[in-house]
């Protein structure tokens, strides 16, 4: 996993804590709202990070 992808659950995991926390006001809103894009931040982190390696000789 790479360092992006690790500060990104990171942070997903704090605003989620923080969006149970906080009562149903605005900012709780707002924390789960950072924490749904932090997610898919850190998804589109882990489908970058694939190490794909292609063999052109085929054997």
């Amino acid at each position: 996993m790479s360092t992006a992808a690790k500060s990104l659950l990171v942070l997903t995991l704090l605003s989620g804590i923080a969006s149970l926390s906080l009562p149903e006001d605005p900012f709780g809103i707002a924390a789960l709202i950072v924490s749904g894009a932090l997610f898919s931040l850190f998804l589109l982190a882990l489908i970058a990070g694939r190490k794909i390696k292609f063999d052109p000789v085929l054997r």
